[in-house]
């Protein structure tokens, strides 16, 4: 075998178990394409140590010998630890997390990781780290973030699957820009341990995947409760097994491309609802004309979420400020000088606005089906905010679709239904806590009825 793997994680597995390749060749031609890739979708490799790993992969674990690419933002025990900041460019982890400890023990074989934004802090894969990382359909594009990196190597034919993140849209941003399946769980669904950090009750864990089965597959392995995060959700059994089988017919749903609030580009729109009306006709989907109207989170959340960066960078801020990037030293000289308790107490009063607006909204209906992303991936190497004409398409505007999720811990998918200028596009449906086995077969009944490229066009680039 000499090009990599271009079909999903799962059928890799199958593969490998039928004898028609081994670990190490799906290895050498991950680590080939990897090599050639104009991408910039890794910041480290740990080609030996995969090696190694691929001599002795049990093929009959879940990802038995699959390369598997891991955020940078995550823990692996000897890797570094660098947050993608040159702030920590020498840290390595002392331990990796709990959910990469189940994963590697399901028989995933890291390759090495994958570029993110520095701290996560934006939806853009760009760093004075790492530079800029290209999207897997068109590399001057941006691949979105802070997962841009999973995602790029994912679409781009580098390795199948990818761990992700999601503290604001991180995981479903950059899967849609990449044409790729992205399931953010119910806060809680994938466990954040050891050492979990608290604040800001947003993130969620995950993986950037090709396949609907391969996502399923990634939560039989990885969710369930851990004690070492108190709010992580008791385990499911049967995420891949029961795919499909649940009943969608009768279901409510409203159809709100900009969820009220968001500037989303007019063509972006018609492709949503085209692909959301056909969902509707495909399983029964009740539609509903019901009012939707996220509220805008202010200047105190933005504010409120450099606590944990503030802990960071403790001993080193000020000093340090030329070597973050520049959005990330703004924030932290502007929250220093505005944070007190009146922003946390503003900040407390919008969380419990937006839990009310959504719980009203769910108590109407059982999905709100929007955009993913308001355009298409915007050039790569921006990080502040763009104008097209009249359409805003910056990184801030992709949050006004994606960060309420996170702020309610609601389950929300991103799709792929379809492509505007030769480049993806998600479609995001959101639904009550617990219920990410609907959001599965609601995916699972798109990728039947309208498969998508499981990677870009070309791949691997």
């Amino acid at each position: 075998m000499t090009d990599p793997w271009l079909k999903d994680a799962c059928s890799l597995v199958d593969a490998m178990r039928a004898g028609e390749l081994t670990p190490l060749d799906a290895l050498e031609a991950s680590l080939k394409a990897i090599e050639n890739s104009q991408l910039n979708a890794f910041s480290h490799l740990d080609a030996e140590a995969a090696r190694e790993r691929a001599a002795d992969a049990d093929t009959s674990l879940p990802f038995g010998g699959v390369p598997v690419g891991i955020k940078e933002l995550d823990f692996v025990e000897g890797w570094p630890q660098d947050d993608a900041s040159l702030v920590f460019k020498d840290r390595k982890a002392t331990y990796t997390s709990t959910w990469g400890t189940r994963l590697f023990a399901a028989g995933a074989n890291p390759v090495g990781m994958c570029t993110a934004s520095e701290f996560g802090g934006l939806n853009v894969s760009v760093s004075k780290l790492n530079g800029v990382t290209g999207n897997a359909w068109n590399p001057s594009r941006t691949a979105g973030g802070s997962s841009g990196g999973s995602s790029a190597a994912v679409a781009g034919g580098l390795v199948p699957i990818a761990s992700g993140g999601d503290g604001g849209g991180s995981i479903r941003i950059p899967a849609a820009f990449n044409g790729l399946l992205g399931m953010k769980g119910t806060a809680g669904r994938i466990p954040r341990g050891p050492r979990t950090e608290i604040a800001p009750l947003t993130v969620v864990l995950g993986c950037q995947a090709r396949s609907v089965r391969d996502a399923a597959r990634w939560y039989d392995v990885c969710a369930g409760y851990d004690m070492r995060d108190p709010y992580s959700l008791p385990k499911i059994e049967g995420w891949e097994r029961d795919l499909g089988t649940r009943e969608l017919k009768g279901l409510k749903a409203v159809i709100s491309p900009n969820l009220g609030s968001a500037v989303v580009r007019p063509e972006i729109a018609e492709i949503v609802m085209e692909a959301a009306d056909a969902l509707a006709k495909d399983v029964g989907l009740i539609l509903v004309d019901v009012p939707v109207k996220m509220p805008e989170l202010g200047f105190e959340w933005a504010v409120s979420n450099l606590v944990q960066l503030h802990k960071a960078l403790q001993g080193k801020w000020p000093e340090c400020k030329d070597d973050l990037t520049e959005e990330m030293a703004f924030g932290m000289t502007i929250a220093e000088q505005a944070f007190n308790l009146n922003v946390a107490a503003n900040n407390e009063a919008q969380r419990t606005e937006a839990n009310e607006t959504m719980a009203a909204l769910f108590d109407e209906v059982d999905l709100v089906i929007s955009a993913t992303n308001p355009d298409v991936a915007y050039p790569a190497e921006v990080t502040l905010n763009l104008r097209v004409g009249e359409q805003k398409v910056g990184p801030e505007n992709n949050g006004a679709l994606t960060i309420p999720a996170n702020i309610v811990g609601n389950p929300a998918v991103s799709i792929p239904v379809g492509t505007f200028e030769g480049l993806p596009v998600g479609m995001q449906i959101m639904a009550r806590h617990h219920q990410d086995p609907i959001l599965f077969d609601l995916a699972l009944a798109v990728e039947r009825e309208r498969p998508w490229p499981l990677t870009a066009s070309g791949a691997p680039v």
